[in-house]
C-alpha cells in the first residue's frame, strides 16, 4: 500500500514519482521472472543485456553502448528478435499501465489535500471558463446546445486483443487495490502472486492474431470498450458536471443537462468504398450495438430491483 500523506507539498517531485518507480520495478522483475521461466536463462540474460546497453547509451549519451547495442541487434536470429519484441513490448504495456495508475493516484492526493484543481479536470474548466467572464447560466446554456461525439474507428495495426486488454485491465485493479488497501504480508504476497499470474498469461498471449479479423470482428472488438468504460463512464461524467455547476450556484438549485456526449464508431459503418461493409454488415452491426445497450441497461434495472424493497 502507497500511504499518500494528508498534504505531500513538502516532497520533492522525485518522492511523488517514486510509488510509480516502485510498481514499474516490481512489474519488470515479475515480467523478467516470466521470461526466464518460459524461455529459459539465455533468453533472460540477453533481455538484460539489450536493457542495460540501451540504458547506458541513452541516458548516457554512450557512444560505445551505441555501437554494442547495434552489434548485438543485428546478431540476433529471427527467432531472438521475436522473443525480445515481445518481452519489450510487454513491458512498454507495463509501465503504461502502471504511469496510468500514478496520475489517478496523483489525482487523488490532490483531491486528498484540496489543493487546486488540476488542468484536464472539469472543476478546472470550469473555473478557467468562469475566470474568462462566462456565467454558469452560460455555460449551461452550452451544454444545453452541444453535441460531442468522440467516434471509434478501426485499422488493422490498432486492433487489440480483447484477451490482451483484458489482462491488462486485470494487472490495473491488482495495482490500485494494492494502494488504496492496507495489506497484511500474506495478502501482498496474494496480490503479488495475482500479478505473476496475469503476467504470465500477458508472456502466453499472442501480441497479433493469426487469423485476419472480419468486419463484424472488429465491431465486437470495439464494442469491448463500452463495457470496460463508456457504458458506466459516460452517465458518471454526465453527473459529476452537473454536481459541479450545482456547487457553484450561489442558490443551490439543481442543475439538469440534457445528453450532450454521444459515441460514435464507425466500425462497420464506413461506407467508404471498403467491400466487406455491406448493407448486411451495417444492418447486424446496427443490431450488435442496440443489443448491447438494452443488455447493459436491463442488467441495470434487475440490479436495481435487487437493491429496492420489493414491498
Amino acid at each position: 500500500m502507497v500511504d499518500v500523506p494528508a498534504n505531500d507539498d513538502h516532497l520533492s517531485e522525485q518522492e511523488k514519482d517514486q510509488p510509480l518507480r516502485d510498481d514499474i520495478r516490481l512489474l519488470g522483475r515479475l515480467l523478467g521472472d516470466t521470461v526466464r521461466e518460459q524461455e529459459g536463462e539465455p533468453v533472460f540474460a540477453l533481455v538484460e543485456r539489450i536493457r542495460q546497453t540501451s540504458i547506458r547509451f541513452h541516458r548516457d549519451d554512450d557512444l560505445q553502448a551505441r555501437g554494442e547495442l547495434a552489434a548485438i541487434l543485428d546478431g540476433l536470429s529471427t527467432a531472438q528478435r521475436t522473443q525480445i519484441v515481445r518481452a519489450f513490448s510487454y513491458f512498454s504495456h507495463l509501465a503504461n499501465i502502471a504511469e496510468d495508475q500514478h496520475h489517478i493516484r496523483r489525482n487523488r492526493a490532490h483531491l486528498m489535500m484540496g489543493t487546486a484543481p488540476r488542468a484536464g479536470t472539469l472543476s478546472y474548466a470550469i473555473d478557467h471558463a468562469l475566470a474568462g467572464g462566462h456565467s454558469l447560466a452560460q455555460i449551461a446554456a452550452l451544454f444545453r446546445t452541444a453535441l460531442i461525439s468522440p467516434v471509434l474507428t478501426a485499422h488493422p495495426t490498432e486492433v487489440r486483443r480483447k484477451s490482451t486488454l483484458t489482462r491488462e485491465m486485470e494487472v490495473a485493479g491488482i495495482l490500485r487495490e494494492r494502494e488504496r488497501m492496507k495489506q497484511t504480508p500474506a495478502e501482498k504476497a496474494e496480490s503479488e502472486e495475482a500479478l505473476k499470474r496475469a503476467v504470465l498469461t500477458l508472456w502466453q498471449t499472442n501480441l497479433l492474431r493469426r487469423s485476419k479479423l472480419s468486419v463484424l470482428d472488429e465491431v465486437d472488438n470495439g464494442m469491448s470498450y463500452y463495457d470496460y468504460t463508456f457504458l458506466s463512464e459516460v452517465p458518471r461524467l454526465h453527473g459529476a458536471l452537473e454536481d459541479e455547476l450545482q456547487q457553484r450556484d450561489a442558490d443551490g438549485a439543481e442543475t439538469k443537462l440534457p445528453s450532450f456526449l454521444a459515441m460514435g464508431s464507425w466500425i462497420g459503418g464506413d461506407r467508404d468504398g471498403n467491400p466487406f461493409v455491406t448493407a448486411d454488415v451495417l444492418k447486424e452491426t446496427l443490431r450488435r450495438h442496440s443489443h448491447r445497450a438494452l443488455r447493459f441497461l436491463l442488467t441495470e434495472l434487475h440490479e436495481l430491483g435487487g437493491e429496492l424493497s420489493l414491498s
